[in-house]
């Protein structure tokens, strides 16, 4: 895992947007296409911001939604459909952009998304860490184990405060208990990881992600088993880590 802090999260988001796109524009120069996947939340609006001007082919990018509520309609302000619609599949021009249908049958709708994922070999996953370390909606003990590439999974009361602290909700109540989630496995099958963690509040998720061992506990931990994953910090976020 390479570590790499920056003084503000602008500067985080712009140097993890870099990177993320020269592994896409490597991926078209090598098999002139890529597949990425995508995730959303307050994390990653500067890293969107800055990816969505980068110089890259997009007519010949395939992406993947990572996580979506259960039972939200597409208008609610919540909507991680909304979001990745306003703040980047309209701005570029993708070749596919593959969303999470969370009003639909969830278990038809796992099965959906993963016949179509297993045909993509997965360039770059854009991913955050939540407050409680979780990858995607994959909360603390999260399943190592599973294959299956899109499973339905219960929000923890964590997981449901912090979606509620930045603002999606306007009660902790209104926060739904279950959305449609990328697995582990399925995050770890991409080539590269870019990790966008921003704030202080993040900052005793990725000290208890880099201090302590591979577990299910802390589900961002298992980034470490990956060869190729860049985690972005600014100072908040780093703030807990002695090494810095």
């Amino acid at each position: 895992m390479k570590i790499t802090i920056n003084d503000t999260k602008e500067a985080l988001g712009k140097g993890a947007a870099h990177e993320g796109a020269e592994l896409i524009r490597k991926a078209i120069e090598e098999r002139g296409k890529a597949s990425v996947i995508v995730a959303t939340g307050a994390s990653q609006f500067e890293m969107l911001s800055e990816l969505t001007r980068a110089s890259v082919d997009w007519s010949q990018v395939t992406a993947f939604h990572l996580d979506e509520y259960i039972g939200i309609p597409v208008t609610h302000p919540a909507s991680f459909r909304k979001y990745l619609k306003e703040r980047f599949v309209d701005l570029i021009s993708l070749k596919e952009f593959h969303y999470i249908d969370g009003e639909v049958n969830p278990s038809l709708e796992c099965a959906r998304l993963g016949e179509l994922i297993s045909k993509h070999s997965i360039d770059v996953a854009f991913i955050g860490i939540g407050e409680n370390a979780h990858l995607a909606f994959n909360d603390p003990p999260a399943d190592f184990e599973t294959e299956v590439p899109y499973i339905t999974v219960e929000l923890d009361l964590a997981c449901r405060n912090q979606q509620f602290g930045e603002g999606w909700f306007p009660t902790l109540e209104d926060v739904p208990e279950t959305a449609i989630s990328m697995s582990v496995n399925q995050i770890m099958k991409a080539n590269s990881i870019i990790c966008t963690v921003p704030d202080e509040r993040k900052a005793p998720a990725v000290k208890k992600t880099t201090d302590n061992g591979i577990t299910p506990e802390i589900p961002a931990s298992v980034l470490k088993r990956h060869k190729n994953v860049g985690l972005f910090l600014d100072k908040g976020s780093s703030s807990l880590l002695k090494r810095f």
